[in-house]
């Protein structure tokens, strides 16, 4: 399948051959198609992986870490003003610490 692109950005969809698709006469009881040309049916499914489940879970409100905002600010303010300084060998055990949680390694 190729997409062509026409000059205001947006793709220009694959056209079925006329006389395929593009009938608006349907039989009771079928499934009819959108715009698209896509045909939903009732046995279609989604099945997340573990990591979309960990992502989708991470990204609702009231879970997971909240931001400190204060914290937030007094860092943006150092780096404005020159003052904020890095710790080369703190970041490195946070890494390291990180890796082994990753790992499973305590």
């Amino acid at each position: 399948m190729t997409t062509t692109i026409s000059n205001n950005g947006l793709p220009k969809l694959p056209q079925p051959p006329s006389g395929q698709g593009s009938s608006t006469q349907g039989t009771a009881g079928s499934t009819t198609s959108d715009a698209t040309g896509s045909v939903s049916g009732a046995n279609d499914r989604v099945q997340l992986t573990d990591s979309a489940r960990a992502l989708q879970e991470a990204s609702r409100t009231g879970t997971g870490a909240t931001v400190d905002t204060q914290k937030v600010e007094q860092v943006r303010q150092a780096l404005a003003n020159g003052t904020y300084q890095i710790n080369p060998s703190r970041i490195a055990d946070r890494m390291m610490s990180l890796d082994s949680q990753l790992n499973g390694k305590s």
